[in-house]
């Protein structure tokens, strides 16, 4: 083989060598792309099915509260209705303080 043969054999591996890069880089980023868009999905699942629960944990929370308050308000004017009226003696306080003079 002279010398041109061997460089142009050459330059045919170093062309077959880059093309065989070229594939493995963008197989590669292939690869990269769908484990990306799987995470991305797993992701996705996973933080819905979590903002799922601590949306239900919440709601929970909030009808608890709700009801501790209206059994709170039930207790108090029930207490409230127990207390026996004093009309009269509002009434003359009321008079003594508005209407009379010292």
């Amino acid at each position: 083989m002279d010398d041109n043969n061997i460089l142009q054999h050459l330059l045919e591996i170093e062309d077959q060598a880059a093309t065989l890069i070229d594939d493995a880089q963008a197989a590669a980023d292939r690869r990269i792309k769908e484990a990306e868009d799987q995470n991305r999905v797993a992701y996705d699942e996973a933080y819905q099915q979590l903002s799922a629960e601590l949306e239900t944990e919440y709601q929970k929370a909030i009808e608890a509260v709700k009801k501790q308050y209206d059994q709170r308000m039930d207790e108090y004017t029930e207490e409230l209705r127990g207390i026996p009226r004093q009309d009269e003696k509002f009434s003359a306080l009321a008079f003594s303080l508005l209407v009379e003079e010292e």
